[in-house]
């Protein structure tokens, strides 16, 4: 008998106190709808919509995230240099320079004892220029995996890098999903050798926003140059997400599938939804 796929999610950039709110509203429906085997979301963004500290990553931990990923604001909060120290739940990009406290990947088991390597990779096009080259870091740390099942969140900017990155790793691992930029894309699919791609997630947070932040201070950057405080934005929130299956073996991906869902019709979206059950 074939082997039961591996259900992995991994849920967008959550912004600020009401994006982890609409996940801790959403996430135990959205386990009961598709049984994930491991949930992993990119936490950068959640304490005031820069950066990660122990109270925000607890929030998102007790609502039934069970990795966060990191990117270029994970440190932007003090309290997250003793909470990459101590808690490894919590990710920090891989490439970052060896000094800084934490780790980029862990070995993540699920109840039925599957171990998945989570990953989390940060880009340098666009980027700030302290990140080690993402591909020679991925490539190192792979060359030493024994782990089939491996999801890489890739934090970056550019689409080129994005997809290069997704045909680098081709085969090598089970899903390349990328984060950053805040705006879900459509191109979500399993590439040739076996990986699932998506050039972006998205994000969790306020729909009618510029990535999540108030629209004002940053239509007044655009039009005047002048900086500008962002803040996180109110109102109705938005998940977004992507669900891939996995063979457990082979590591190979045997189905992605991205989903957004509106915090006034999500128990309906829930219920409409047309992936197919484990």
């Amino acid at each position: 008998m074939p082997s039961k796929p591996v259900r992995l999610i991994m849920i967008g950039d959550v912004v600020g106190r009401q994006g982890r709110r609409f996940v801790q509203a959403l996430l135990p429906l959205i386990k009961v709808r598709f049984q994930p085997d491991v949930v992993v979301a990119n936490g950068e963004n959640s304490a005031g919509g820069l950066g990660v500290i122990r109270r925000t990553a607890d929030e998102l931990f007790d609502a039934g995230i069970n990795v966060l990923t990191g990117g270029n604001h994970t440190w932007d909060k003090k309290e997250a240099l003793e909470l990459l120290q101590t808690e490894r739940r919590v990710l920090k990009p891989l490439n970052f320079p060896s000094a800084t406290p934490g780790n980029g990947s862990m070995v993540y088991r699920t109840a039925s004892g599957c171990a998945v390597l989570v990953v989390s990779l940060q880009g340098r096009v666009f980027m700030e220029p302290v990140v080690d080259n993402p591909f020679t870091a991925i490539d190192g740390l792979l060359a030493g995996n024994a782990h089939p099942v491996v999801l890489v969140d890739f934090h970056a900017e550019a689409t080129a890098e994005k997809q290069a990155m997704g045909f680098f790793l081709d085969g090598r691992v089970s899903a390349v999903l990328g984060t950053h930029t805040h705006v879900p894309t459509s191109d979500g699919r399993v590439l040739e050798k076996g990986t699932a791609y998506q050039t972006d997630v998205g994000m969790t947070g306020a729909l009618d926003s510029i990535i999540g932040m108030k629209r004002e201070p940053i239509i007044r950057k655009f039009c005047s140059g002048m900086h500008q405080k962002f803040e996180v934005a109110g109102g109705a929130q938005v998940l977004d997400m992507t669900v891939v299956d996995v063979d457990p073996g082979s590591g190979r991906a045997v189905r992605i599938e991205a989903h957004r869902y509106f915090e006034e019709t999500f128990t309906q979206q829930l219920n409409e939804t047309n992936l197919g059950d484990k």
